[in-house]
């Protein structure tokens, strides 16, 4: 059967979490505008930098602070390469963190699709209403 958009997309941001070199959550996001992948993104080490496999985590507050977070990187390589991320549709395999939804939010990201409840945080689901930002649960069965 053929897969709906959402599905689709979120499947990708699955395989693009396969490349997290932070064990303590693999995530992966795809950012997306009519229907066409315009940046990923993992969460992992700064270029150049050590990552969690190869030194261990650096945790403060039982924060890995180690790694830049996939929806960030995201962003960092849409930037890079001067894609605007205006009313893009942020695919993602965990919820934002707050950090996240704040950057997303700036990002012009018009509409979030998330896979996992991971540590949902209230204040981001407040800003994210406030912003005008769209949410929804992805059902994908992987």
């Amino acid at each position: 059967m053929r897969p709906t958009w959402d599905d689709y997309f979120i499947k990708i941001a699955l395989t693009v979490a396969e490349r997290s070199t932070c064990d303590r959550a693999n995530v992966g996001a795809v950012l997306v505008r009519e229907r066409r992948i315009l940046t990923t993104g993992f969460n992992g080490s700064p270029s150049g930098l050590a990552h969690c496999e190869t030194d261990g985590h650096l945790l403060v507050d039982g924060h890995c602070v180690r790694t830049i977070h996939a929806e960030t990187n995201a962003i960092i390589q849409a930037a890079l390469h001067g894609v605007s991320t205006r009313d893009a549709t942020c695919y993602v395999t965990h919820f934002p963190c707050i950090i996240c939804t704040k950057t997303l939010i700036n990002a012009g990201i018009s509409r979030i699709v998330y896979l996992n409840d991971y540590r949902i945080d209230e204040i981001a689901l407040d800003f994210l209403n406030r912003a005008g930002v769209e949410l929804t649960r992805s059902t994908v069965t992987v």
